[in-house]
């Protein structure tokens, strides 16, 4: 071993004894600290960006206080004031290049479309590198498995990009519902306005062949997705709609509207999945769909069915609820209902959640607050890398809750409208309707493997 390979691993080593986790919250000891608290730069973690216009760039602003090495996009226009703003990085186009040529980094965020997730991640992780992901964690069922195991096995630290998570209003539910105060929960309602002119949904592919724009390197950006030509619907946004390269919907929605329910009733599996929608092609989600899953008993908690609606479709309006009271807000929404009760949850995060009608909320006694609360959704993650507590949305809790989300999609491209698909959780297969499986996990392009 050479002697800069010692260094980095002395420095590596450092970072993960350098902190000491307490519950959530880590206590960096004053050694390491520099003058007034700061951490001096050779304490600070190694980031590399993935994808770093957008969300990218947003999730790179939250962890500037690290070392930003390395920033990595295939369209250097997009990416171009994130370039500027970190100077010092060096730049790529193919992460797989990055990855392989430079040795400093200690962690990666990966904000690409939903078909790379995986792909981005999971070579990070194989080189030992800690992950943040942007949600859904991946784009199919089985990519999410392998992430997850992957992510044990390499014992990395990972987050997905589910902010809400690390948010107060998801505890409050959690808490609420462990005092008892709406009973024993059977039904969930969420739903969203997406994609209601976010992007395109239910349309065919597009016939034009416009030039390739000359900052954008097309052949990267489709990466394990089938070849086509390059055509402004797709990129650099309404990629989201797109069977080949999103999720739809749900995928995009999904896993932060659903992480209330999963995190506070401890779903797991479900037993079943069933959807409607408008009409399916085999190129874009629908405009709109309602999807229905089933979820067996938990311990002392009862069977309980969770309900997907969106396209501006919207579950019955509950009697509780005050004439001129909106359900929800405009992005969206959750809606508990318990045998003594309702909670319902305002947009994507389980914002201002309030027993209705708001004269229950007024009466209830609030219960202590048990469930300990975040330092925040990027701070958590750096923690982890650091040797700390591993982040609240790490893969071995966003996997399962992506696997449930993406399974929505694998009812609505199976067409089964007629009876509901039965789901072997552990197994990733339908039991009752084979041609539902070929939606579980991709086919790749030549040259991209997992």
């Amino acid at each position: 071993m050479g002697t800069s390979q010692k260094v980095e691993v002395n420095r590596r080593d450092f970072l993960a004894r350098a902190g000491l986790a307490i519950g959530s919250v880590m206590i960096v000891p004053a050694r390491v600290l520099g003058r007034n608290g700061a951490i001096p730069p050779s304490d600070k973690l190694h980031i590399a960006g993935i994808g770093v216009g957008g969300r990218g760039a947003d999730n790179l602003r939250e962890v500037e206080s690290e070392n930003i090495v390395a920033l990595c996009d295939v369209d250097w226009h997009r990416a171009a004031e994130t370039f500027q703003r970190y100077p010092k990085a060096k730049q790529y186009k193919d992460f797989r290049q990055m990855l392989d040529r430079q040795k400093d980094i200690d962690a990666v965020l990966v904000a690409t479309p939903d078909h790379v997730h995986a792909f981005a991640s999971m070579a990070a992780i194989q080189l030992g590198k800690h992950v943040y992901c942007e949600k859904p964690l991946t784009h199919s069922i089985w990519e999410a498995r392998k992430l997850t195991e992957e992510a044990q096995k390499a014992k990395v630290a990972t987050q997905m990009g589910t902010q809400g998570h690390s948010y107060e209003g998801i505890r409050l539910i959690a808490e609420w519902i462990q005092d008892g105060a709406i009973g024993a929960v059977r039904e969930v309602h969420c739903w969203t306005d997406r994609p209601a002119g976010w992007w395109p949904q239910g349309v065919e592919r597009p016939k034009d062949r416009p030039p390739v724009p000359a900052t954008l390197d097309w052949d990267l950006w489709l990466g394990p997705a089938p070849g086509r030509p390059y055509n402004p619907a797709y990129a650099p946004f309404v990629w989201r709609g797109w069977w080949d390269f999103g999720c739809g919907a749900l995928g995009d929605m999904g896993c932060h509207i659903f992480d209330s329910p999963f995190f506070a009733l401890k779903l797991g599996y479900p037993t079943s999945v069933e959807a409607v929608s408008s009409p399916v092609n085999g190129e874009t989600a629908p405009v709109a769909s309602i999807i229905r899953y089933e979820f067996p008993a938990r311990g002392e908690m009862p069977p309980v069915k969770l309900s997907w609606y969106d396209g501006g479709l919207l579950p019955p309006r509950p009697e509780e609820l005050e004439p001129g009271r909106r359900l929800g807000n405009e992005n969206g929404g959750i809606l508990y209902i318990g045998d003594k009760g309702k909670i319902m949850a305002s947009d994507e995060n389980a914002q201002s959640p309030c027993l209705i009608p708001q004269s229950r909320m007024n009466d209830y006694k609030r219960p202590p607050k048990t469930i300990p609360r975040s330092v925040g959704h990027h701070a958590e993650w750096v923690q982890a890398c650091k040797g700390g507590s591993p982040a609240g949305a790490n893969f071995d809790y966003a996997g399962p809750l992506s696997e449930v989300v993406l399974l929505g999609n694998v009812a609505i491209r199976a067409g089964e409208k007629t009876r509901k698909l039965e789901w072997d959780g552990p197994g990733m297969r339908c039991t009752n309707v084979d041609a539902a499986n070929q939606f579980v996990r991709n086919d790749y392009r030549k040259g991209w493997s997992l």
